[in-house]
């Protein structure tokens, strides 16, 4: 997804934008406050295609308004320096995403699953009793990382237990 990088640049140059002595508009604020606020909501419930549009609304607009604006005042290369910082951000988004999003093998194409780093809060066990108290399937992987599959409302279920009952942040 890359939002995250991308809102913290957009939010490294309305800072730069200031310490210069240029006021950025009310609206462009409440656009990079209203991306941040939909980036959470995304981490929280990945499935919802709206939210992701929003989001892209959004830093779009802001982007555009920083980038045009920088080259106006500041100059071409400044606006360049930036765009290279937010092409930068988004292929390495791409990049860790095509790397998360990778083939299982072995697994039944109808079955849903996720890849769970254990940590101290939620160890391989604690993961495994999770994973079987919610009638689905699991693995240890070479890398350390546990595999959990089954059907895809389970495997929601799985996620939401694994949040709410251990207070752990799920990490797209």
């Amino acid at each position: 997804m890359g939002y995250l990088d991308t809102w913290k640049i957009l939010e490294e140059m309305t800072t730069d934008f200031r310490e210069k002595g240029r006021a950025v508009p009310a609206k462009i604020m409440d656009d990079l406050k209203s991306a941040r606020t939909m980036i959470r909501i995304l981490k929280a419930d990945a499935s919802c295609r709206e939210t992701a549009q929003k989001i892209d609304e959004y830093l779009g607009s802001v982007e555009s308004y920083l980038v045009s604006e920088g080259e106006k005042i500041f100059g071409a290369t400044y606006a360049d320096e930036w765009l290279k910082r937010l092409e930068k951000a988004s292929r390495e988004a791409r990049e860790e995403e095509h790397d998360e999003t990778r083939f299982v093998s072995g697994l039944p194409r109808e079955q849903k699953w996720i890849r769970v780093k254990p940590s101290a809060e939620l160890p391989v066990e604690r993961l495994k009793a999770l994973a079987e108290g919610s009638k689905l399937s699991h693995k240890s992987q070479d890398d350390g990382s546990f595999l959990v599959y089954g059907e895809e409302e389970r495997v929601r279920d799985f996620v939401k237990k694994m949040t709410t009952k251990y207070g752990v942040k799920a990490k797209k």
